[in-house]
């Protein structure tokens, strides 16, 4: 094991700047001037992602033997979750596009644009006063 003046300890953030010969080129301020080393990677990198910060650790500390180990990513938005509330009495389940309930071979599909659509391989109606069906138009067969 080969001792270096400057061991590189913990993780480093450095840019993935291509391919060379035999591996991908990255630079990192633990280097002396601008220059790019090859490096080893565990992630895949393409030449599309040429320019972006990659995690960067050292095997056995030394500057010139960088390893890839990750691709730092933005951000992306948070989706919504949908909400859900309970008060004892009452559950709400509030849903942007569209709330789907499903249990075996039944399902319940509620869409934004007012679309409910109920499918089962039996279905059951019951109403001890009047059970009324009423719409624009109603087919039944």
């Amino acid at each position: 094991m080969k001792t270096n003046a400057r061991q590189i300890n913990g993780v480093v953030i450095g840019q993935f700047l291509g391919f060379g010969e035999s591996g991908p080129l990255v630079a990192h301020g633990g280097l002396k001037g601008a220059n790019a080393v090859e490096a080893r990677t565990l992630v895949e990198l393409t030449p599309d992602m040429v320019g972006c910060d990659v995690a960067l650790l050292f095997e056995e500390g030394d500057p010139q033997r960088p390893l890839v180990v990750g691709r730092i990513v933005e951000p992306q938005a948070r989706r919504e979750a949908p909400e859900i509330t309970r008060d004892g009495k009452h559950v709400l389940i509030t849903g942007e596009e569209r709330i789907e309930l499903r249990c075996g071979k039944a399902t319940i599909i509620m869409e934004k644009d007012g679309h409910i659509t109920i499918r089962g391989t039996y279905l059951v109606s019951h109403a001890s006063a009047a059970n009324r069906i009423r719409g624009g138009s109603v087919n039944l067969n």
